[in-house]
């Protein structure tokens, strides 16, 4: 009777042991996303990278938070995303975009956006705050990038909701340059990956991140979790992992698309 009493309470400790654990982990994720999405402008910490003069191309990056968008910022973010996408969403389209106007102007969503280069403007018209932008600072933008830090399977990551440029801007290695950015910021901010969401009928997007760049199907992507449901979806879950643990837990059953 003695021996079960002291087994018992040897399981009960390690139980409370274990929640404690698993509470201090939680607590510790939830601080470096709290970190992460309190900085005010991540392009700061690289300002080298804030510029891009590539094939004939020159432009500059900008950071801007969800909560601070003008109204023609707004606007022309639903533009460009609905000459993108809605191809590629068929007749979800009406339900995606109301979605998406949504998500693009919560407080914790943030961005990097493209202008192009002015070599007449002055520094301070470059420099302009992002919602106190007029129409001539629109007509300078040629995408954006769209991202926030969350948690993923007890994982923090940086999640790209959306990378869009316009056609002008296309097909001269920004995309990349973006991309690889963003990487820079998740890994400065103790994120374990950069997760992203790629509809099935975009095939360029899809060999841009899994080819080019090096994404994987995630363990959490429809496809992984379950084919048959995954099979009725229209879009796969992307990842890069930057360590042992991301990895186990966003990669594990994902395999790297070679062709599409």
């Amino acid at each position: 009777m003695e021996y079960n009493k002291n087994k018992a309470s040897q399981s009960a400790k390690e139980k409370k042991l274990r929640r404690k654990e698993v509470l201090e982990k939680k607590k510790a994720i939830d601080e470096i996303i709290r970190k992460a999405t309190s900085v005010k402008d991540h392009l700061v910490s690289f300002l080298p990278f804030c510029h891009y003069q590539r094939n004939g191309l020159s432009v500059y990056l900008e950071s801007g938070n969800g909560d601070h968008l003008s109204s023609p910022t707004k606007k022309y973010i639903q533009n460009l995303l609905k000459v993108n996408m809605e191809r590629y969403y068929g007749h979800e389209w009406t339900t995606e975009e109301k979605v998406k106007r949504r998500e693009m102007g919560v407080p914790e969503a943030r961005y990097i956006f493209v202008r192009q280069s002015n070599t007449n403007a002055t520094n301070d018209q470059i420099k302009r705050p992002e919602d106190e932008l007029d129409d001539a600072g629109i007509e300078q933008l040629v995408g954006f990038v769209h991202y926030r830090f969350v948690v993923e399977e007890d994982v923090p990551v940086a999640y790209v909701y959306e990378l869009q440029l316009e056609s002008c801007a296309k097909g001269k290695g920004l995309g990349k340059f973006l991309m690889q950015l963003v990487e820079l910021i998740a890994r400065k901010n103790k994120m374990g990956a950069v997760v992203l969401t790629v509809q099935k009928a975009n095939e360029f997007a899809m060999n841009f991140y899994t080819n080019k760049l090096r994404y994987v199907i995630s363990s959490i992507s429809p496809s992984r979790v379950d084919p048959l449901i995954g099979a009725e979806k229209s879009y796969e879950i992307l990842c890069k992992t930057f360590d042992p643990e991301a990895k186990g837990k966003l990669e594990v059953g994902g395999e790297l698309m070679q062709t599409l």
